[in-house]
């Protein structure tokens, strides 16, 4: 089977659902941000303070090659479609499922997550307009899944159904 990459905006369940499809599938989970942090010894906010944003996407991509193509989930960071390189190494190494929550919904969850200290200090409009400026990135994927109002079972059950329809041919 080919790799399975999680993507979407942060807050839409990349993680937790990623870990719950790995346990479904039998295959190991790898998030590219828990990667590049270990690769460098720094945290993801670290990284972004003390040498900048472009960096960090250089680091996703360089992460991106290294990691293996068959048997394996990989959740990814919510900014790594904005390279079209990282886009065509997951199109070309996979099926990208994309997981998608309405930005209300998003909000409520990135304000009531301790771990997104810098996310939570955005306003909805300030998290409305990052999505939307990424909006097009995200829509390049295998399968859409909407994760606003299921519970993660139900995500699973139809992004597991949905993926078998792409292994034989229909969307």
């Amino acid at each position: 089977m080919k790799a399975i990459y999680l993507t979407g905006f942060m807050g839409v369940g990349k993680t937790t659902i990623g870990e719950q499809l790995g346990i479904e599938l039998s295959l190991p989970v790898i998030d590219t941000d828990k990667e590049i942090e270990k690769k460098q010894g720094l945290t993801i906010k670290q990284i972004f303070e003390q040498y900048g944003e472009a960096y960090f996407r250089e680091l996703e991509t360089e992460i991106l090659k290294t990691l293996p193509s068959e048997n394996v989930i990989i959740t990814t960071g919510g900014g790594i479609v904005i390279k079209r390189e990282n886009r065509e190494l997951m199109k070309n190494n996979g099926q990208i499922i994309l997981l998608h929550a309405e930005i209300d919904v998003v909000y409520e969850r990135i304000h009531a997550d301790p771990n997104r200290p810098i996310a939570s200090k955005k306003s909805k409009q300030q998290l409305a307009s990052l999505y939307l400026s990424r909006k097009s990135f995200y829509e390049d994927c295998t399968i859409k899944i909407e994760t606003g109002n299921k519970s993660i079972a139900e995500i699973v059950k139809d992004m597991i159904l949905r993926l078998k329809k792409v292994e034989i041919g229909h969307n």
